[in-house]
C-alpha cells in the first residue's frame, strides 16, 4: 500500500454545493484548499436530479449563492439566447408563487458550472473517488486525515490547519469521533411539539400560509397546517426521512430513452408513482420525486460503502420498476398510465450511468452535536417577539417550512408516520455559527450535517441554506488562518462583519434587499442579529423616534463596550458632533440636528454601525 503526504491550509470533504461554496470562498481568500468527493461526479444533489434550487426566497442571499445562480443563468443565456425558454427557466417565475416556480437547472449544466468555478481557482485541488478513513487528533484539533481511493488501495495523508465536512452523511465528522445524532428525538427531550413518532393530517379546508407579509418570500404550500392525530406519541425513534432518487425525464423523442423493463420485480412499493414533480426544467425536462420506498434509508447513514451501495441499488430497482409498471401494467389507472407513457429517461443526463442519477437523495443522515442545537423553537415565533429567535452569531437564513417526509411505513387514517409540513407556526430563521462547530474540535467546521434536531433539520435541509453555511465556513477558515487561531476561536463578530459587508443575508427582513446599494443595508443585517428588531419589518425608511433612539443606543453601548479600552459614550459624542455639526446633547444626538433632515431608522443603523470598533 502506497501512502503520500500533502499539506494544505483547508481540507473540505464533500463537493456538494455547500462544499464547493466553502472551498471557493476559502481559495479566493488565499488559502490552499483540497476538495475531496467520494463520487466521480461533483455537485451532490444539484447534479443528481434536484432540477432547481427550491428556495422560496427569491432575493439575493449571499455572494456565493448569487454567483452560482447567476452563472447558471449566464450559461443558458449564452447557449440559447437572452429571453429564450431555457434562459427564462433559470429565473424565478413570478407567475408561479409555489416553490416549484423557483429557478431551474439541468443536472448536466449544474456540473459544468461547478467545474468552471473550481477550474477558475488555482489554489483548489480537486480529488474525486476518495473517502476519509482515519484522522489524527492532537487535543482539540485535527492534525491529519487519511484518504483512500473508493476503488483502490492507494492512500493519501493530508495535513491542514482546518477541515470542513460538507458531506450529506457527516462522514468526516464521524471518522473524527464527533458525537452525532441519527433519527428522531423524543418530544419531551427539547419540548418540540412535532418531535418523535407523529401522525399528521392536513386540515380539511385549504389553508394558505399565514399572512406573514413576506414580500420577497413566496407561498410554498397551500396546505401547511397539520392536525396531529392521537396516535402521535412523540416517542424517540431511530428512523430518518425516507430517501429517493429524483429522475430527470423528458417527452422529447430525440432525447428520450425508454425506461428499462425490470429483470425481476423490484422491492414492494407504496402505491403508484405520484406526480410529485419539479416541472419546467430547461429543454422540456421534469424532475420526478420518486417517493415510493420507506425503510431501507435507515441502513444508510452509518452503513459501510458496500451497505450504502446496497441501499442505493434497492432504491434504484424500486424507482425504475415502479415507473416501468405504471407505464405498462394494465392494472395501473388509465390516467396515470397515459401520463407516464409519454416520458423516458433524458439521454443527455448521466450518460455514463445509464441516464440514472449519480447520487441518491439523502434527505437526512447524521447530524452533529454542536455548540448550539438548532431545534423547532429556532424556527418558530420566540416569546416576546414577532419573529423567530435572534442569534448574535447568525451566518445564514432558512426559508423552507419545517417539514419531514415519512420515516416509517405505518399509517393512521391515511396519515404516513413521520410526515408533516408546518407552515402555520414556522418562521424564517437565523442559523448560528455555533451550529457548525463540534463541541470537542476547534478546527473542524460542519456546514451541512450541522447541529440540529430532526424537526429543526426540516427547515435547514435544502441546498441554498448549505451554500450559505458552506460559504460562511470557508470565510471563517480564512479569517481564522489569517489571525492564527482555530475556527472555533474566531471572534464571531469578525466573521459577521465580513459577511454583512459582502451582502450576505444573516437576518431575513420583509423590506430589506441585501443586494441594494443603500449604505445602511449591512448595518441593518448586522443589528438584526443583535436584538434591534423584534419582527421581520426593519422599516429602514421610517423616521427614528427618540424612544427607539435611546433603546438602540443602549443596545449599541453594550456591544461596543465588549471591545477592551473602548469608551462608547465618548466615541459616540465625538462622531455625532461631527455628523450633526453641532452639540450632540445626551447619550444620543438630537434628531433634528442631522443636516439632511430627520434621521431614518436605516441611517441610524448605519451611523451606529460605523461607530462600532471592528474586532
Amino acid at each position: 500500500m502506497k501512502t503520500t503526504t500533502s499539506l494544505y491550509d483547508l481540507v473540505v470533504v464533500g463537493a456538494t454545493p455547500g462544499g464547493i461554496a466553502c472551498a471557493v470562498t476559502a481559495a479566493r481568500e488565499g488559502l490552499s484548499v483540497l476538495l475531496i468527493h467520494p463520487m466521480a461526479h461533483i455537485g451532490g444533489f444539484l447534479t443528481s436530479g434536484a432540477g432547481g434550487w427550491e428556495a422560496p426566497y427569491d432575493g439575493a442571499r449571499s455572494p456565493m449563492f448569487d454567483e452560482m445562480r447567476r452563472r447558471i443563468s449566464d450559461h443558458y443565456r449564452r447557449e440559447y439566447g437572452e429571453g429564450s425558454p431555457q434562459h427564462l427557466a433559470t429565473l424565478p417565475n413570478l407567475e408561479d408563487a409555489s416553490h416549484l416556480g423557483r429557478p431551474k437547472v439541468e443536472p448536466r449544466v449544474a456540473e459544468i458550472v461547478f467545474h468552471e468555478m473550481l477550474a477558475g481557482e488555482p489554489k483548489i485541488t480537486l480529488l474525486t473517488s476518495c473517502e476519509p478513513v482515519e484522522v489524527g487528533r492532537e487535543g482539540a484539533r485535527l492534525k491529519w486525515l487519511l484518504l483512500r481511493q473508493a476503488h483502490g488501495v492507494e492512500t493519501l495523508r493530508v495535513e491542514a490547519a482546518a477541515f470542513a465536512d460538507a458531506t450529506y452523511e457527516g462522514d468526516l465528522a464521524a471518522v473524527a469521533g464527533v458525537p452525532y445524532r441519527v433519527g428522531r428525538e423524543a418530544r419531551t427531550e427539547f419540548g418540540e411539539p412535532h418531535a418523535g413518532i407523529i401522525f399528521a393530517l392536513p386540515r380539511p379546508e385549504a389553508q394558505p400560509y399565514p399572512d406573514l407579509n413576506l414580500r420577497p418570500m413566496v407561498k410554498a404550500s397551500p396546505s401547511g397546517m397539520e392536525i396531529l392525530q392521537p396516535e402521535s406519541t412523540g416517542a424517540a425513534d431511530p428512523s430518518v426521512m425516507a430517501y429517493t432518487y429524483r429522475l430527470i425525464l423528458t417527452k422529447d423523442p430525440a432525447n428520450r430513452v425508454p425506461v428499462p423493463e425490470p429483470v425481476e420485480p423490484g422491492p414492494p412499493v407504496i402505491g403508484t408513482p405520484g406526480r410529485s414533480i419539479v416541472p419546467g426544467l430547461p429543454n422540456g425536462k421534469i424532475a420526478w420525486n420518486a417517493q415510493v420506498l420507506i425503510g431501507p434509508q435507515d441502513r444508510y447513514p452509518e452503513g459501510s460503502r458496500e451497505e450504502r451501495a446496497a441501499v442505493c441499488r434497492e432504491y434504484k430497482e424500486a424507482v425504475l420498476s415502479s415507473l416501468w409498471h405504471v407505464q405498462h401494467d394494465t392494472d395501473a389507472p388509465a390516467e396515470d398510465r397515459a401520463f407516464w407513457q409519454e416520458y423516458g429517461l433524458a439521454k443527455d443526463e448521466f450518460p455514463d450511468n445509464g441516464h440514472f442519477p449519480y447520487e441518491i437523495y439523502v434527505r437526512e443522515a447524521r447530524r452533529i452535536v454542536g455548540r448550539h442545537l438548532f431545534t423547532e423553537h429556532d424556527a418558530t415565533v420566540a416569546p416576546g417577539l414577532e419573529r423567530s429567535p435572534i442569534h448574535a452569531d447568525s451566518v445564514a437564513m432558512t426559508d423552507w417550512p419545517l417539514d419531514s417526509l415519512p420515516c416509517t411505513a405505518r399509517t393512521v387514517r391515511g396519515a404516513p408516520e413521520g410526515k408533516y409540513l408546518i407552515a402555520d407556526t414556522w418562521r424564517p430563521a437565523q442559523v448560528p455559527y455555533r451550529s457548525l462547530l463540534p463541541r470537542e474540535l476547534d478546527n473542524l467546521l460542519v456546514p451541512v450535517c450541522l447541529s440540529a434536531t430532526h424537526v429543526g433539520w426540516g427547515t435547514i435541509r435544502l441546498e441554498p441554506v448549505w451554500v450559505q453555511t458552506g460559504e460562511a465556513a470557508g470565510l471563517a477558515a480564512a479569517l481564522a488562518h489569517r489571525l492564527g487561531v482555530a475556527p472555533a476561536q474566531l471572534d464571531t463578530d469578525t466573521l459577521l462583519h465580513t459577511l454583512v459587508e459582502r451582502r450576505a443575508v444573516v437576518s431575513f427582513f420583509n423590506d430589506v434587499d441585501a443586494a441594494a446599494s443603500d449604505r445602511w443595508v449591512p448595518a441593518v443585517q448586522y443589528f438584526g442579529t443583535k436584538g434591534f428588531f423584534g419582527s421581520y419589518n426593519a422599516r429602514p425608511a421610517d423616521p427614528l423616534t427618540p424612544a427607539l433612539a435611546e433603546h438602540w443606543f443602549a443596545l449599541w453601548s453594550a456591544l461596543a463596550a465588549q471591545a477592551p479600552g473602548f469608551d462608547p459614550l465618548a466615541a459616540a459624542r465625538r462622531s455625532w458632533e461631527v455628523e450633526c455639526a453641532g452639540e450632540a446633547g445626551g447619550s444620543f444626538p438630537r434628531l433634528e440636528n442631522f443636516p439632511e433632515g430627520p434621521l431614518s431608522r436605516g441611517e441610524a443603523c448605519f451611523h451606529l454601525y460605523q461607530l462600532l470598533p471592528k474586532r
